[in-house]
């Protein structure tokens, strides 16, 4: 097992758990295709990256044509035909190396248990068309946002090019940690909050399923270090690259529920294809479907979540600190501090 600071080898871009399987193979993929002397390498590598360009622009362009076929006739049958057609797709993207593009495929079926899929199906499928008209004019784009349509179709960022920027010095508050196994792999995100400079962060680690994953301090804990952070317009996944121990800080400081609005428009301003953000929430009252505030505003909870009652039991009606984690279709309570400033991982 890894100490907590010490990042999975797996790790790549922030495309999710497809992209970073693709990535973690790009360095031996390239090495392996030169001749004798780094001169054969550099150009062998440059051949490796002109062919896998053309191959993610010819599969995003079906990847177009197929979405326009799907809206013109219709998505009524989706429920039945849906599934088997995304499997299949999501397969061509695979081969089309485009990894990350192929994952967002792969779980467009996740919505149609939904009373409203199609709406967020149809909400999908514009996601997908704005990526693919994005990676086609990226010539055109800011230098950030170009990284991360990058990024979200799947090209490797490595993590020595990551850990050669430079480094963000803070008190990191731990607020929250949630796994999830896709293709027999689990993915690890820890998520953390700045005290100085209000930055949050994601460090992502990877394991098979049934193996231990990265040793990581638990929520409600504050580490002094160094992150480096991967590049993109809303920049949030990062490496720890260095570190100096714990602090005894208390609850992390929050955000007001009426401020999340405004900061949520921001990150999708900056990255349309964003799905989840972390929050840390000040003077929080939860509620059996929202965490509202004082004021009269409120947040609604994921449908997954159900009645929160270990949330509800910890804050009593009282206002309280939450972390959560914001997602398109309502929050996932992650942690909560209680009266004497004890983490409740929820």
């Amino acid at each position: 097992m890894r100490r907590w600071g010490q990042a999975a080898p797996r790790e790549t871009g922030d495309a999710g758990l497809d992209g970073a399987r693709d990535g973690s193979r790009a360095d031996a993929d390239a090495d392996a295709g030169g001749g004798a002397g780094a001169g054969g390498r550099v150009a062998a590598r440059r051949g490796q990256a002109e062919q896998r360009e053309s191959r993610v622009a010819a599969g995003l362009s079906e990847l177009e044509r197929w979405l326009a076929d799907q809206v013109g006739q219709g998505i009524a049958q989706a429920r039945q035909t849906g599934p088997a057609d995304w499997d299949d797709l999501a397969r061509r993207l695979v081969d089309a190396q485009a990894p990350g593009v192929a994952g967002t495929v792969t779980r467009l079926s996740r919505v149609l248990g939904a009373e409203d899929w199609p709406g967020l199906l149809l909400g999908e499928y514009a996601l997908l068309r704005l990526l693919a008209v994005a990676h086609r004019r990226a010539a055109a784009l800011p230098e950030p946002l170009r990284q991360t349509v990058r990024a979200r179709v799947g090209f490797p960022v490595t993590r020595e090019s990551v850990l050669a920027t430079p480094a963000v010095r803070d008190h990191w508050d731990v607020v929250g940690c949630r796994d999830e196994e896709q293709d027999r792999l689990v993915a690890r995100r820890v998520w953390l909050a700045g005290r100085t400079t209000g930055r949050l962060a994601m460090v992502l680690s990877f394991a098979p399923a049934g193996q231990p994953l990265d040793a990581f301090p638990p929520p409600g804990t504050t580490i002094d270090a160094d992150l480096a952070f991967y590049p993109g317009a809303s920049p949030l996944r990062a490496l720890v690259a260095g570190r100096r121990g714990h602090v005894d800080a208390g609850p992390p400081p929050g955000t007001k529920v009426s401020q999340v609005p405004a900061l949520i428009a921001e990150v999708l301003a900056a990255d349309p294809w964003t799905d989840s953000w972390p929050l840390v929430l000040d003077g929080a009252v939860p509620c059996p479907d929202g965490i509202a505030d004082d004021e009269g505003n409120a947040l609604p909870l994921h449908p997954s979540t159900g009645v929160p009652w270990r949330l509800l039991a910890v804050s009593g009606g009282r206002p309280v600190t939450v972390a959560a984690e914001w997602t398109p279709r309502g929050l996932l309570p992650l942690t909560v501090w209680n009266e004497d400033g004890g983490a409740v991982r929820l």
